[in-house]
């Protein structure tokens, strides 16, 4: 059972396919959350009433490294806890207790931005944004468990846009589309322009410097008022009656949405590489846990994009034997 687990975590670790994540990237994870997990786990047996003291009795079999990359996989692909149980040859309880202590610290890390600054909150990002003062913000919607039938507030998950049970998270990423923020999520129910007032983001942004520009999509309209021209929004579609415009007019006026609709694409795309990881596919999980979900995979895409595949790259030719060349 022991040998099993070794092999498992071994591939894992040496596999990006499986964490997306090389071996570099999970080893300085290990470093940098392994005392604070040993820390919390230290105060929740001093928080009860015990016989023994700390540290007596068994040791444990599945140790911090196991259950970082148990997270990991799960989070990269979505896959149940009883199929993990299974690969480390653990119980389902073990994979379930190891995914909710860990994800929490991953939630906690942040989006990097630069060496040893980290973003974690919205009031960081517009801190951030005195520096650069461009960004881009939209909403994404994931599919969640529908509450049961006769609970109170069923339907304040049922997505309008979508038609279905989901959560909205607000998402923010500079012009080249690497994150900055994800989370403060809400029901589905609740517009785009009312998620961004209920999070605060109205009153940073009156505070905000003079030249930072965050630019959204339509469903954001009226924001640009609210903050003093820091939201910056598409014009609107050309009505009916327009149309005895004359064509340069009406040809300036789609420049214009189609020079905004370019610059803000870059969110579609982070967007789109947060779903990558198959937890976001849809959340089978409880949606008490979909915010610290959402929270921890923007800082692992981050190591995931910016670390370089050289090291699989070469590690695979020096295997590979050399073949002599053929004229």
């Amino acid at each position: 059972m022991i040998v099993v687990r070794v092999m498992v975590g071994a591939a894992i670790m040496t596999n990006r396919r499986l964490t997306g994540l090389s071996r570099s990237v999970i080893e300085d994870l290990v470093s940098e959350l392994r005392p604070r997990w040993q820390a919390r786990h230290r105060d929740r047996l001093a928080s009860r009433i015990r016989r023994r003291r700390i540290g007596a009795g068994a040791r444990h079999r599945f140790g911090f490294v196991d259950r970082l990359l148990a997270t990991l996989v799960h989070l990269r692909h979505g896959l149940t806890h009883d199929v993990i149980a299974t690969w480390f040859g653990v119980h389902r309880s073990t994979i379930s207790r190891s995914i909710a202590e860990i994800n929490p610290l991953l939630a906690e890390r942040g989006c990097p931005v630069r060496d040893g600054v980290r973003l974690r909150t919205l009031s960081d990002v517009v801190a951030h944004l005195g520096h650069h003062p461009q960004a881009l913000t939209d909403a994404t919607e994931e599919r969640v468990r529908r509450p049961v039938a006769g609970r109170a507030g069923r339907d304040r998950f049922v997505s309008g846009k979508a038609r279905l049970n989901t959560l909205k998270a607000l998402v923010t990423c500079d012009p080249l589309g690497r994150l900055l923020f994800c989370g403060e999520t809400r029901p589905g129910s609740m517009h785009d322009i009312t998620q961004a007032r209920t999070a605060g983001l109205v009153d940073l942004l009156l505070n905000a410097p003079l030249d930072v520009q965050i630019l959204t999509d339509a469903g954001y309209q009226g924001l640009g008022t609210d903050t003093g021209g820091t939201v910056i929004t598409p014009r609107p579609k050309p009505r009916k009656h327009h149309t005895s415009l004359p064509p340069s007019v009406i040809a300036a006026h789609d420049a214009a949405r189609k020079r905004h609709s370019s610059q803000r694409i870059r969110i579609e795309h982070a967007i789109g590489h947060l779903k990558t990881w198959r937890i976001l596919g849809r959340h089978h999980d409880r949606r008490e846990s979909f915010d610290t979900t959402i929270r921890a995979i923007p800082g692992l895409l981050s190591n995931h994009q910016h670390t370089g595949r050289s090291e699989n790259t070469t590690q695979r030719r020096r295997a590979l034997p050399a073949t002599p060349h053929v004229r």
